[in-house]
């Protein structure tokens, strides 16, 4: 298989890790979350689901847990913005997985659709919900023995959360005569801006990130590549959409880029210093904080925003926090922004770190780390309900 992430590590397979929630309230004493997190060993893949303590960020595994993928090898899965729906790309079946969410958690399969090119490697929605993209690592034609070119598929999301123009469904938006849109050699991460008028898609292997502009059918455009680093594996948004941050697994390195009006980057002035293979890359729902999970470290680093430059600045004191063996990506809970999530992959568990809105620093949750199914992954998260991020 194509790893999922950086092509220095030398891994089995890669899975991903979300977050729903279920019926909630305002306040953190009745806010009820649910964490979702996929896992490769096993034929056909797995989903664990955990209810979170929202006042500690304790895991707890619910009845029934684990789920079913759907097929082999997740690689990773994104929420729906209304908490109904998780969607999973199964790598080695080239497949996207629609599971309706229960208030419970729980999880219902609902629909199958087949990928236009093989092996997704990551998805992202946008924040109105009503698109799904999903980075495959060879367009129609190519594969592991006639390697070539990626492909961007865009799915229109329904009201009911199902893929696919109502009266076509597991139909992706057409490109010509093409269900994709062409991208470079290795696509590995996807992200969609807050304000969905723009999405970009890394290119490992030719360093490079792709930029598209979203038009109101769906359909993308072209605005261009811009280069970046050695070896780029993840990138990610602030919420304002002004700055987007790329990591680079050779060099140790994160990549800051300007946002332009017309959806074009501008590299910050330098890179920003990580520890050893920065692998994901996530931004705090209060655009502030900037954190990286570095897989050889088996640490998260913390940076503060500059709201004018973006400039990633390592935090005060302490800002490298330790987690499990093998984070291969990091989750930021997205309704309070109080807690953040890793999944470890080499030590089969994740990481709950709880976030200081004042500070931003991190400290290990209660009972921290988590038993996960074998081979836990990467993230995705969702917002629900009315909950309001507190500012520090």
């Amino acid at each position: 298989m194509k790893l999922s992430k950086s092509g220095r590590i030398a891994l089995a397979s890669v899975v991903s890790l979300g977050l729903g929630f279920g019926a909630t309230a305002c306040g953190p004493s009745n806010t009820i979350d649910f964490l979702y997190v996929t896992a490769s060993q096993q034929n056909p893949g797995q989903i664990s689901v955990y209810k979170v303590d929202s006042e500690a960020g304790i895991l707890y595994q619910i009845t029934d847990s684990p789920y079913g993928s759907g097929g082999r090898n997740p690689v990773a899965d994104v929420a729906s913005p209304n908490g109904k729906n998780l969607y999973v790309i199964n790598h080695d079946d080239n497949t996207v997985v629609e599971f309706a969410i229960g208030t419970d958690g729980k999880l219902y399969p609902q629909q199958t659709c087949n990928l236009p090119g093989s092996y997704p490697s990551q998805l992202a929605v946008n924040k109105a919900g009503t698109y799904l993209y999903i980075v495959e690592t060879y367009q129609p034609n190519f594969s592991l023995s006639i390697p070539g070119p990626g492909a961007l598929v865009v799915f229109p999301i329904n009201a009911n959360g199902q893929l696919g123009a109502t009266s076509s469904l597991c139909q992706p938006v057409p490109n010509g005569t093409n269900a994709y849109f062409a991208l470079g050699n290795n696509p590995t991460s996807v992200n969609v801006l807050a304000n969905g008028n723009f999405v970009y898609a890394v290119n490992q292997s030719d360093a490079t990130i792709a930029a598209f502009q979203v038009g109101s059918d769906g359909v993308l455009s072209s605005i261009g590549l811009f280069k970046v680093g050695t070896n780029p594996n993840a990138l990610a948004s602030d919420p304002a959409g002004k700055f987007l941050y790329v990591t680079d697994g050779a060099t140790n390195q994160m990549y800051g880029f300007l946002v332009q009006s017309n959806g074009s980057l501008v590299m910050m002035a330098k890179p920003f210093q990580t520890d050893n293979l920065p692998i994901a890359v996530a931004v705090d729902p209060r655009g502030i904080y900037v954190y990286v999970a570095n897989f050889n470290a088996n640490d998260v680093s913390a940076y503060s925003i500059d709201q004018s430059t973006g400039n990633a600045t390592p935090l005060a004191g302490s800002s490298i926090y330790a987690v499990g063996n093998g984070p291969l990506c990091l989750l930021i809970e997205p309704s309070e922004g109080r807690y953040i999530y890793t999944a470890n992959f080499l030590s089969n568990t994740v990481s709950g770190l709880a976030l200081n809105p004042a500070t931003g620093g991190l400290s290990a949750v209660q009972n921290t780390p988590f038993r996960a199914a074998l081979q836990p992954t990467c993230t995705a998260a969702i917002t629900h309900g009315n909950h309001t991020v507190s500012q520090p």
